[in-house]
């Protein structure tokens, strides 16, 4: 489909978030210039090769780049004669959890000094996910220090923050759930609510139109309650191992029922990792201390997440003794499945602390293997499939809920391994037929008494 609309778009920031936008824009029927300083990732761009995985995606780039409607680049002054810029650059943690602003100061000086040869009225739209603040008292003086134009009159300046789901980008961009946007001038909101209602028809989601600091915040309490409930829950789990019977499935199922509580984010496990939660949190604590106020429950839930990350091993330890020289599988490395995406992943707490014990690490994932082996190298083994994973281990901990792997039958243990121990960190495997089968399993949030005990 060539491009229907008139609305011209630019993207700074090829990543996860801005390579979704891109080609979902671009196969609407939208011009859209992605602009991004990483030469290689435009080369893969351009030549429709998969820059990370992400269901889906690879087909929709494909189209956004044959129709002609996606074009990238390295040079920000193409962003010129684009009606909306997009900025989707990342921002990283400091050392002290704050978010580091250095590519976001990068991508909103170049935006001003395109802007200061436009002819259009262009919109500035912060996608980066930014303490509140950030797009009054940083994009906007840059932007119109560089562009000697000034905000609401020359051009408009919009927050408008990203809610999508790693393995589910590509869906949540063309069906998202509802749409924010900050700004302090009521053209603005227009524009961009008029852009969207465009985009989406029918299909328009709620749109909440806020100032700039409370479309800013909203990211962070949206990452913070999701987290908060996988802590909960875990909070539970860890409860429920120490009761005669206990389960914390059974749990989740009765409080999930609550439709206030709704069953979502009650998935009991090693912990919660990923892009977003760890760096999102730990920038709201940062933040909320700039403001003299602590949030202890916001501590509490990344104290209890770090401490659930830890649960493996020690359960490995329970099960085996000294873990120096044992061989243990690790089925899983992605933070999620349906990604590659290894950032603040469980998989990597779990594996350095078992190295650390003296253990053989041999591991498996369907997508991940590439950016373990930039984190680990050689220290880890990597298996083809599952099956050559847990041959002759020791031990075998689930670590990412992949669908292949919770297919796996407890035949299949109890006839690979040197010791059937099996750790199901995510909660993917009936225990009941695996404990019948004569499978060591140590589920989360599995009662002691429901664990095989062999005779």
């Amino acid at each position: 489909m060539k491009a229907l609309s008139k609305t011209m778009i630019s993207i700074f920031g090829m990543g996860r978030v801005g390579l979704v936008t891109a080609v979902c824009f671009a196969r609407k029927g939208y011009s859209v210039t992605g602009i991004d300083p990483d030469k290689e990732r435009l080369r893969m761009i351009r030549e429709t090769k998969p820059v990370f995985f992400e269901h889906s995606l690879l087909e929709y780039q494909k189209d956004a780049i044959e129709s002609g409607n996606l074009s990238v680049t390295d040079d920000p002054s193409l962003s010129a004669e684009s009606h909306l810029v997009y900025v989707t650059v990342p921002t990283p943690s400091n050392e002290d959890g704050s978010i580091n602003l250095e590519y976001l100061k990068k991508a909103t000086t170049s935006i001003g000094r395109s802007l200061r040869e436009s002819h259009e009225h262009q919109i500035v739209l912060i996608k980066s996910t930014v303490t509140p603040g950030t797009a009054r008292n940083v994009v906007k003086p840059i932007v119109e220090r560089e562009s000697k134009r000034v905000v609401g009159r020359d051009f408009g300046l919009c927050t408008n923050p990203e809610f999508l789901r790693e393995g589910n980008a590509v869906h949540d961009t063309e069906f998202p759930d509802r749409i924010i946007v900050g700004s302090d001038h009521a053209k603005t909101l227009k524009v961009v609510t008029d852009f969207y209602k465009d985009l989406y028809g029918q299909s328009i989601p709620p749109i909440v139109s806020t100032t700039h600091e409370n479309a800013e915040i909203i990211k962070y309490a949206n990452n913070s309650f999701l987290a908060m409930k996988v802590s909960f829950i875990n909070t539970f789990a860890n409860i429920a191992e120490r009761m005669p019977g206990g389960d914390v499935k059974t749990i989740a199922t009765g409080i999930g029922l609550d439709d206030r509580i709704c069953p979502k984010f009650l998935n009991a496990g090693l912990g919660w990792g990923g892009s977003c939660f760890p760096k999102d949190l730990n920038a709201l604590l940062a933040y909320s201390k700039t403001l003299g106020y602590d949030p202890h429950l916001i501590e509490a839930t990344v104290e209890t997440n770090n401490q659930q990350k830890r649960r493996a091993v020690e359960i490995a330890k329970e099960a085996l003794g000294s873990l120096d020289g044992k061989r243990v599988a690790i089925l899983g490395l992605s933070f999620k499945p349906q990604t590659d995406d290894m950032r603040d992943a469980v998989s990597v707490e779990v594996i350095k602390a078992l190295l650390a014990e003296g253990a053989s690490v041999v591991a498996y994932d369907p997508a991940s293997e590439r950016n373990a082996r930039a984190i680990f190298g050689n220290s880890v083994s990597y298996a083809k499939d599952i099956v050559s994973c847990i041959s002759d281990a020791d031990c075998c901990i689930v670590a990412t809920e992949w669908p292949e792997i919770a297919q796996m039958r407890p035949r299949t243990f109890l006839k690979l391994m040197h010791q059937p121990v099996v750790i199901d960190g995510r909660r993917v495997f009936e225990a009941k037929d695996f404990l019948q089968m004569g499978v060591r399993l140590f589920a989360i949030g599995l009662g002691h008494a429901q664990t095989y005990t062999p005779r």
